[in-house]
């Protein structure tokens, strides 16, 4: 993992491989963001005629490198894009910090140490920096190449220092310590997300979430195929019944002794979704590892929770399956005896994601938490709707979804409030069972979501988060965004216990 520190040396006389400045979209050209005061000194005042000449233009996501002047430690200066220059008085959007940071972490891929001299106006603005360098300095080591060496130009960069920070300012100190544990976790679900199916199965992924547990003093519990079974698990046994590697129900519990208030968080982990007898077909299954991303998330969104210490009690539930065909698997037209008593008709198997959310939301209503949230790469209709890169929000409490779409805004997460329309439930009656697993195509998202709100308990808010967009990004990186896994929502698990340890939410 990168480190990060805070500095308050000048940007000139700070050793480092490389200084990155910030620079905005002007009016009249590219001006120099505060904090890149000594190095546009360095330039004799014309560091935004060099960078206009080079052809920079302040621009988002714009990575300019130029060799550095006399004057200054750094052989290299970075300059990232921040976008339009704020209104005069006003300051430059966290998120934006944010992601020209991580866009000069990965230009710095291979370097041992830069210097961020971006503008620093408070902790929260050094916090967004340390975050976003951090998440953009992500690197998954793939199998067969040893994984990362020292001189491996793909390495991710090693420091971060963030000049302006105070060091010894318990709130400086507070967000950076924030920003580490949070991007820590962050990349753990990327990580997750990325392992390839036949190294990450329900029984393996339940022997990590085992291993982390021990690591931070968490409580672990696992329900294995015959635990499922004795406990009428239908869901999750139902879909993962057609797989050599059978399910598993993981939960991982932060308790804090003053807590007034609990959060069960539930994920879909589907290590590999075949489609099961409804199979997928090709050019729609090689990227299903990813369909565990809910789970990822809920996983490193608690050991995030505990690491910061926060004065709230958190359940995380892990439904882990893998959905293939073989001569075991549950047929189109199977009826499931499910944990809450209700039976489902499987009218497709591969819709199986809300069949073992489930089995897990019951399970989790049990222990009466204040709220249940649950995440899942759910449904292709969420993806038609919102596009990939934003995630869908769903809620049985208006006030809830609301707070929930302006957490994830808050922490740079891109998401968007969605109904939840009672005419679609009536598409889900069955002939044979209590309901069917499908129903009326068009709004496929939402019909998804009342699936799942069958089975929360009475008299508890809960949300659904609908990832299938963000979590797995197929296309080049922006950002602090990579290829592949994204950690998506961890960010806004980890915001919601914050505002709920706070006393803000209920």
């Amino acid at each position: 993992m990168t480190a990060l520190t805070l500095s308050t040396s000048s940007a000139a006389t700070l050793r480092a491989d490389a200084l990155v400045i910030g620079v905005a979209k002007g009016p009249k050209g590219p001006v120099v963001a505060p904090g890149a005061e000594a190095v546009d000194k360095a330039f004799d005042g014309k560091l935004a005629t060099v960078l206009e000449t080079l052809g920079a233009s302040g621009g988002e996501g714009e990575v300019t490198k130029l060799p550095s002047p006399a004057g200054l430690k750094a052989p290299v200066v970075v300059a990232v894009g921040l976008g339009e220059l704020p209104a005069k008085g006003d300051g430059f959007d966290e998120e934006a910090l944010r992601r020209a940071a991580g866009c000069a972490a990965r230009a710095l891929s291979g370097a041992k140490k830069a210097a961020f001299a971006l503008p620093v106006e408070d902790a929260g603005s050094a916090a967004a920096i340390g975050e976003g360098a951090l998440l953009g300095a992500y690197s998954f080591k793939a199998r067969g190449n040893g994984g990362a060496k020292k001189d491996d130009k793909g390495a991710p960069l090693s420091e971060v220092a963030i000049l302006g920070g105070k060091p010894r300012d318990k709130a400086f100190k507070a967000a950076a310590e924030r920003a580490l544990a949070v991007a820590s976790e962050v990349n753990r679900a990327r990580d997750l997300v990325n392992l390839p199916s036949n190294d990450l199965n329900p029984k393996t992924f339940a022997a990590q979430v085992q291993a982390a547990a021990k690591e931070f003093g968490l409580k672990f519990e696992v329900l294995d195929e015959k635990a499922l079974v004795k406990g009428g698990y239908g869901g999750l046994m139902g879909v993962g019944q057609g797989s050599v590697n059978p399910p598993r129900l993981v939960r991982i519990g932060y308790t804090h002794p003053k807590a007034e208030k609990t959060l069960a968080l539930v994920g879909k982990g589907i290590t590999y979704d075949s489609g099961g007898i409804s199979l997928k077909p090709a050019g729609h299954n090689e990227t299903m590892k990813c369909d565990m991303a809910g789970a990822a998330a809920v996983f490193a969104a608690v050991v995030a929770v505990a690491k910061l210490g926060l004065q709230v009690n958190v359940t995380g539930w892990l439904a882990l399956a893998e959905n293939m065909p073989s001569g075991n698997a549950t047929r189109p037209g199977d009826v499931l005896s499910m944990y809450s008593g209700k039976t489902v008709e499987v009218l497709n198997t591969d819709a199986e994601g809300r069949l073992v959310l489930a089995d897990a939301l019951t399970r989790a209503s049990e222990e009466n938490p204040d709220a249940i949230v649950d995440v899942a790469t759910l449904t292709g209709a969420m993806v038609l709707a919102l596009g990939d890169r934003i995630f869908g929000v769903m809620a049985n409490d208006d006030a809830f979804r609301t707070a929930l779409y302006e957490i994830a805004e808050e922490v740079g997460e891109q998401a968007w409030p969605m109904p939840l329309p009672a005419e679609l439930r009536k598409s889900m009656d069955s002939p044979v069972a209590d309901m069917a697993n499908m129903g009326e195509r068009m709004g496929g998202g939402l019909v998804a979501g009342l699936f799942l709100q069958e089975f929360v308990g009475e008299g508890i808010a809960w949300a659904h988060l609908d990832i299938a967009g963000p979590a797995f990004h197929e296309k080049a990186p922006y950002g602090y965004t990579p290829k592949g896994g994204t950690g998506s929502s961890v960010r806004t698990l980890v915001r919601l216990a914050e505002r709920t340890a706070d006393g803000d939410l209920g």
